[in-house]
């Protein structure tokens, strides 16, 4: 995207904005937009408690109500977050463009300001330390009162606190593990963020950061005594998450943070409880193949040393008893060949693949892949070329898989090749310098694709092998007779004459006649002006900016035309009916006249 000039408020403050931090005013006019940044300038004074942090950047703006503004660096160059309704809305709001702006404006003393934020840190714990216990606990009462996410907070990590004594008896320092599930299963629950029973993008993250809390809550159980109860309450958790993921708009992706640290908690449980294997087995399987199993999408093979070997082939049990009982099931097939490509059994994997062949070959592909990461790359080679010469055609049951032509009417003929096995026959033959077996799987690809980039892919190596003659070009302009794909390729080849020509015979689109028409206008003027004509004619009734420049085009080609024949008095003729035709679209005119016509 072209980037909108956005000038400095003056040039002075363009002059103090050259130590800008990572961005520019540039940067905000395009991250806002023109309205929100021309409103944004106008909230400069209503910033406060401009602070820089090491990462962070972060203010309050007075605006409706305060709003709370962070800007961090990112990717993309710059993430601003407020919690204003156009920011929760995921936008760059005028108040970040606000603070951003005032950001910039600090230039040389940019280093000042981190420094003071530093010192205010610092002057905080300066003044915390000077307290005794009773002042804390005030500050602590006041805070409750004032503020129920923190008496939340507070009320878990004193459920919590009890984990880390080495003491388990009886005592007000004993932690109850049936209070932490409550606490965490109340900050998982989606109902205090819930409009309509929905949560809204703008109530997401809202939610992510309580739901964080219960995965922090979780892997600091798991660090504690009581992993046992941590890992069965991380498995209720990663439950309660992914079922409430239905009701949640998480546009932004906060919940898969949340989920991964989920999961996190129940591995870091297990290594340190080391429940039991069977039990665990079971969970595993019933967790991916739930509705719920993409979130958060757990890795069996990252508990296989928790399993041991015996629970491990429990596992891999259960999953073929599963793909038994659903043989179309996707899950069911992707988590049985995770397995095996987890412990290695390359034959048992490509039995698997071998079971359900795609009919364009690709499952071959994916064989020959195992079989090359196993070492065995002819066992691969031998794969990929089956894939490519078994492709599915119709079956003598009646089972129709072959291909079909664009009226959806049978082909008689193999499905399409996948692209990617065409790739890797094309890579590994040419690796080995088999040019000939190159231009083979080539001329395979060409024969059922029938596109003009499958024509280009042959005739560019058929030229590098220095077997592009009339023979091999020939054939392969014969492979693509009677479809558009045809069209292309001849004016691809610069044969243009040759392109008019098929063009009737290949259901050849209006762009594709003009473009033969463009290219023979110099010497064939009369013939190219006979289509512009007829592409000119469908137009006259539409209407539309696209449809007004292509006509402006069609005419000044038609013009050009009648030029080169000496007919311009017909031209201008035919042209002024057409204009009185056409007087009350006034953007056409507009356009006819800003081209001269």
């Amino acid at each position: 995207m072209a980037r909108r000039p956005a000038p400095a408020p003056d040039a002075d403050r363009a002059t103090r904005t050259s130590a800008a931090p990572g961005f520019t005013a540039e940067d905000l006019y395009e991250l806002a937009g023109p309205r929100s940044f021309e409103r944004g300038r106008g909230y400069l004074d209503a910033v406060d408690g401009l602070a820089v942090h090491r990462r962070t950047v972060t203010a309050t703006v007075h605006g409706t109500t305060p709003y709370r503004v962070t800007l961090r660096p990112a990717r993309s160059g710059l993430d601003g977050r407020c919690d204003c309704p156009h920011g929760q809305d995921g936008f760059f709001c005028k108040h970040c463009v606000a603070v951003g702006l005032l950001l910039l404006e600090c230039g040389e003393d940019l280093a000042a300001l981190r420094a003071r934020t530093a010192d205010r840190a610092r002057a905080l714990e300066t003044w915390l330390d000077s307290l005794d216990r009773a002042r804390l606990l005030d500050l602590v009462r006041e805070q409750l009162a004032a503020d129920p996410e923190f008496e939340r907070r507070l009320e878990l990590r004193a459920a919590l606190e009890g984990a880390t004594r080495e003491d388990r008896g009886p005592g007000p320092g004993r932690t109850d593990p049936a209070a932490v599930r409550t606490h965490v299963l109340r900050l998982l629950d989606t109902r205090p963020f819930e409009q309509y029973g929905f949560v809204d993008r703008r109530d997401a993250a809202g939610y992510a950061a309580r739901a964080a809390e219960a995965a922090r809550a979780l892997c600091a159980l798991a660090d504690t005594p009581l992993a046992g109860e941590a890992a069965t309450l991380a498995r209720e958790a990663i439950t309660v998450l992914g079922e409430a993921a239905e009701r949640v708009d998480d546009s932004d992706g906060e919940l898969t943070g949340v989920a991964d640290a989920l999961a996190e908690a129940h591995l870091a449980a297990c290594r340190a409880a080391r429940p039991d294997p069977d039990d665990l087995a079971d969970w595993l399987v019933t967790h991916r193949l739930g509705d719920t199993g993409h979130l958060p999408y757990l890795d069996p093979a990252d508990y296989r040393d928790v399993l041991g070997p015996d629970g491990w082939t429990a596992l891999v049990r259960r999953a073929r008893t599963a793909r038994r009982g659903n043989p179309s099931g996707w899950a069911e097939k992707d988590l049985l060949e995770q397995l095996l490509r987890a412990e290695g059994s390359v034959d048992a994997l490509i039995g698997e693949l071998a079971a359900d062949l795609a009919p364009d070959g690709h499952t071959h592909l994916l064989v020959a892949e195992e079989l090359d990461a196993a070492g065995r790359h002819d066992d691969a080679l031998a794969w990929a070329e089956r894939g490519l010469a078994e492709r599915a055609v119709d079956g003598a049951d009646g089972v129709v898989n072959g291909a079909v032509d664009r009226a959806g009417e049978q082909t008689g003929e193999p499905y399409p090749a996948s692209p990617p096995l065409v790739e890797y026959l094309v890579r590994r033959h040419r690796d080995a310098g088999r040019h000939a077996d190159v231009l083979r799987v080539l001329r395979e690809h060409l024969r059922s694709w029938r596109s003009p980039g499958a024509y280009r892919r042959l005739r560019d190596a058929a030229r590098e092998a220095g077997r592009w003659g009339q023979e091999e070009r020939d054939a392969a302009r014969a492979l693509l007779a009677g479809t558009p794909a045809l069209v292309d390729a001849l004016l691809d080849d610069g044969d243009a004459d040759a392109a008019l020509a098929a063009a009737p015979g290949c259901g050849a689109s209006a762009d594709q006649w003009v473009r033969a028409a463009d290219a023979v206008r110099d010497r064939r003027p009369a013939d190219a002006l006979a289509v512009y004509r007829r592409a000119l004619a469908p137009l006259v009734g539409r209407t539309g900016d696209a449809v007004y420049g292509r006509m402006t085009e069609l005419l000044l080609s038609a013009r050009a035309c009648h030029r080169a024949l000496g007919t311009e008095e017909e031209f201008a003729g035919q042209f002024a009916g057409l204009r009185a035709g056409q007087r009350r679209k006034r953007k056409l005119m507009r356009m006819l006249d800003e081209a001269g016509l």
